[in-house]
């Protein structure tokens, strides 16, 4: 969903900060140009690394224009407010126990094509969306904080998927990786040397624990960031 970009905090050492931007501004505009959402910002700002630009910003009544320089990663080091509920009017839909079902199997389909979308900006340097992955501190995080039925359930299922999706990959070791193998059994006809599956399982367990340490490792370096 798109959102209106208004400002809810600032990174270490952010340029935003230094250039005199408030918590509570909401950023209307770049350089000649009328900004709306907060994706749009993003974008147009990538294209000015290392430049000066100027942002309008909207101070509750007041407009306000502030210059700063891009730094080489395109960011200014701000946080969005992304709060749904400041831009948007939610509706709650309750279901029957008969029409929960087939209401539950759309979300479950919804949310398995979500994900592969987002699976596949992980594999795009452009993106740096890898940056982003975590571990089990990660997982643990994204649980509240106080015991909630529903929010416990639902992020139960969303890893469930996850998982599902992660095993079906075709990475020797997982269940994809066996299917890989016999369906290259069913279409040649020769099962593939034990020597050859020997050095697959262990090239698979090796791309496994990789994944592992830097997911986990980078949420370990973000506790120290």
């Amino acid at each position: 969903m798109r959102i209106p970009f208004y400002i809810a905090g600032f990174s270490k050492e952010s340029k935003a900060d230094e250039a005199g931007m408030q918590i509570g501004d909401q950023i209307i505009g770049l350089n000649e140009s009328s900004i709306k959402f907060f994706d749009e910002f993003k974008d147009s700002l990538a294209k000015y690394k290392t430049q000066e630009v100027k942002v309008a910003l909207l101070r509750e009544t007041d407009t306000i224009y502030v210059t700063t320089v891009v730094p080489d990663n395109g960011l200014l080091g701000i946080g969005p407010d992304g709060t749904i509920t400041k831009f948007f009017e939610l509706e709650r839909n309750e279901y029957t126990f008969i029409e929960s079902i087939p209401a539950g199997v759309n979300k479950g389909l919804e949310t398995f094509s979500s994900y592969l979308k987002q699976l596949k900006l992980i594999f795009s340097p452009k993106t740096e969306a890898y940056k982003s992955l975590g571990g089990f501190i990660t997982i643990g995080k994204i649980f509240p904080s106080t015991w909630d039925w529903r929010a416990f359930w639902n992020l139960t299922a969303f890893l469930s998927i996850i998982l599902a999706i992660m095993n079906v990959l075709p990475i020797p070791a997982l269940d994809g990786g066996h299917v890989t193998f016999l369906l290259y059994e069913m279409i040649t006809g020769h099962k593939p040397s034990d020597k050859f599956l020997e050095y697959a399982q262990i090239t698979g367990m090796i791309i496994l624990l990789a994944l592992l340490i830097y997911a986990n490792g980078n949420d370990i370096v973000r506790l120290f960031n």
